[in-house]
């Protein structure tokens, strides 16, 4: 497994281990709770990486990045969906061209 690969398993399980938490003293505790707020949260982050990404801010672009792989695995927990279902989806895509993928989503 790579170094990333076991960031994000440890990491995902650290936010999944603060579900019913004291959302007094835990922000992801907080986050799990509102799903909207989360997900704002998560294009706040998105677009924050795309301009540290324009700007050629290396250091601002691997920041933004933690940031933005935190909240989208806070997302993807408050809505009840899993590491390997996004595994899933990446894996049936393999071996397929980007435009065709995008040519055969339904519309």
């Amino acid at each position: 497994m790579t170094r990333f690969a076991t960031v994000v398993e440890r990491l995902a399980a650290t936010i999944e281990s603060r579900r019913g938490g004291d959302t007094g003293t835990s922000y992801t505790a907080q986050l799990l709770g509102d799903l909207d707020r989360a997900a704002k949260k998560l294009g706040e982050e998105a677009v924050e990486t795309v301009i540290a990404a324009a700007q050629g801010d290396r250091d601002a672009l691997t920041a933004e990045s933690a940031d933005l792989i935190y909240h989208w695995l806070v997302v993807i927990a408050a809505a009840g969906v899993s590491l390997d279902e996004v595994a899933e989806r990446l894996e049936a895509r393999e071996g397929t061209s980007g435009l065709t993928e995008k040519a055969n989503r339904k519309s």
